[in-house]
């Protein structure tokens, strides 16, 4: 079995070495092109993985910083009411009452203020000074929103203008304070600059064309890092963009899109802080993130196509090395199996057909014909004429004998001196006894050789192998010999059939 199973790749090789060759060059080229296309894959893949996590860490420690400071807000937000629904602790002195109202770590400009506002709005106190500011804030949302609607808790505002010192823009945490029978009666509420979260923002560096952001849940931007004169202004309203919608409703994660804003792909990685209406989003750059990676990538594209070039060409020069050799074997086997004086098959060459064909006729059951052709008086003729005319003669009638065989399967061979032999697969005697004629004839309208009355005959003898009949090889050519004498002796140039 495993003889035969090589057989076949064994002649496919032997036949087309440069066919072999090319095939398994293309289909080592191809499987190194597979494996460097998937290594490269996947590490563009632990690039992205490595950039998700990374961006996903500056959330979370964001994400902790605010939830700090909100937590911060909210206590002291609660501070202020107990100290408000409590009046025996009022009746001290301004100062002291400061410091009862108001945790002074909430006094630093870096985060901003807290108000106590009564219930028309008007500051009562004020964590910046013992002698409260004057302002009314009767007609901002968070006020009208508290005063409305009591059971709103801890209530976070759109980014604003602050009205009292330079806080710039800001966010403002705020609690309803409520009296003892439900009424509303004013608001403690907490402004937090926005460029805290800047100053926050830039201590990471996430490169040049990536961003830090916080939004809330309106879509509302509050702040950013780094700021450049074409990103997006503080306020800006992103709630239409299909991007924030997505962001919206998966609260956490990381993903790939098209930025509007940018005209470019943009690796987005996001959470939203908590229960907060605040979210963190982190923006990369997909050409920053890939980058150094493209880098890799061609540097490792180029090397494998030198590679496969430099493979393919070494292919190339092997192949016509192969070519040439197969060529040359083949000429070899040429001349090794043909008569150097005739052109036609030698005996070597006959004799490998003979067993062939009579295998074959064996196997298949068909007739088998032989003609034996010999040149009549060829030893007077090369007496009167020499050698040199001699083996002229031959040439021409070795052509004679070739341009009357029609059929592929057939061999004319020179046996030996003037004699020749022409192997018939498959024939009956009527068609040997056809083509025969055919060589006699042909050979007899040859013009007659220089000096010569008439041209150059031949005679002919056939053996016939018909199947089912006690007959081997050795017998067939016998017959084909005696036909031969047969026709010699009965006068030369004819023809003369197996007896019987």
């Amino acid at each position: 079995m495993t003889s035969l199973s090589r057989s076949p790749r064994s002649a496919l090789y032997k036949s087309h070495p440069e066919l072999v060759l090319n095939l398994g060059s293309c289909l080592a080229v191809l499987a190194i092109l597979a494996i460097v296309t998937f290594l490269l894959a996947r590490e563009r893949d632990s690039v992205e993985q490595a950039a998700i996590r990374s961006s996903g860490n500056i959330v979370q420690l964001i994400e902790s910083d605010i939830l700090r400071n909100v937590e911060l807000y909210d206590q002291s937000l609660k501070g202020v009411i107990w100290a408000v629904q409590h009046p025996e602790l009022l009746k001290v002195s301004p100062k002291l009452r400061q410091q009862i109202l108001f945790n002074q770590a909430f006094s630093a400009p870096v985060r901003g203020d807290i108000l106590w506002l009564d219930a028309n709005g008007d500051v009562v106190g004020d964590s910046t000074s013992a002698v409260p500011r004057q302002a009314n804030f009767a007609d901002t949302i968070p006020f009208q929103a508290h005063r409305d609607r009591p059971g709103l808790g801890l209530l976070i505002s759109p980014p604003f203008k602050a009205r009292l010192g330079d806080l710039d823009w800001c966010i403002s945490f705020s609690r309803r304070i409520t009296g003892h029978n439900g009424e509303f009666i004013g608001l403690a509420a907490g402004a937090l600059r926005l460029s805290y979260f800047s100053q926050l923002f830039e201590r990471l560096d996430i490169g040049e064309d990536s961003s830090i952001n916080l939004l809330n849940t309106d879509g509302q931007l509050l702040a950013r890092q780094p700021t450049r004169p074409q990103d997006p202004l503080i306020g800006t309203n992103f709630a239409e963009f299909p991007n924030f919608k997505r962001i919206l409703d998966d609260r956490a994660g990381s993903f790939t899109a098209h930025s509007a804003t940018y005209n470019s792909q943009r690796m987005y990685t996001f959470a939203r802080v908590a229960d907060l209406p605040l979210i963190v989003l982190v923006v990369h750059s997909s050409d920053e993130v890939y980058q150094a990676w493209r880098r890799t990538a061609l540097l490792v594209s180029v090397a494998t196509g030198v590679l496969c070039i430099g493979i393919l060409w070494l292919t190339l020069l092997l192949g016509r090395e192969l070519r040439r050799r197969h060529e040359a074997e083949q000429g070899l086997a040429t001349l090794a199996a043909t008569d150097s004086l005739t052109g036609l098959a030698n005996r070597r060459r006959l004799d490998q057909v003979l067993r062939l064909e009579w295998a074959r006729a064996q196997r298949n059951r068909k007739p088998l014909a032989v003609l034996m052709v010999d040149v009549d008086l060829f030893k007077a003729f090369n007496q009167r004429h020499g050698h040199a005319g001699g083996d002229h003669v031959l040439r021409e009638v070795a052509k004679t004998i070739e341009q009357c065989i029609r059929r592929p399967a057939d061999l004319a061979a020179r046996y030996g001196g003037e004699e020749f032999q022409v192997v018939l697969p498959e024939t009956e005697l009527a068609g040997a006894l056809l083509l025969a004629e055919r060589i006699r004839a042909s050979v007899e309208a040859m013009p007659p050789f220089a000096g010569d009355e008439r041209s150059v005959t031949v005679s002919v003898g056939i053996g016939l192998h018909i199947p089912g009949t006690q007959q081997d090889l050795t017998r067939l050519l016998g017959d084909a010999d005696e036909a031969l004498y047969r026709a010699k002796a009965k006068g030369r140039n004819r023809v003369e059939g197996p007896e019987g």
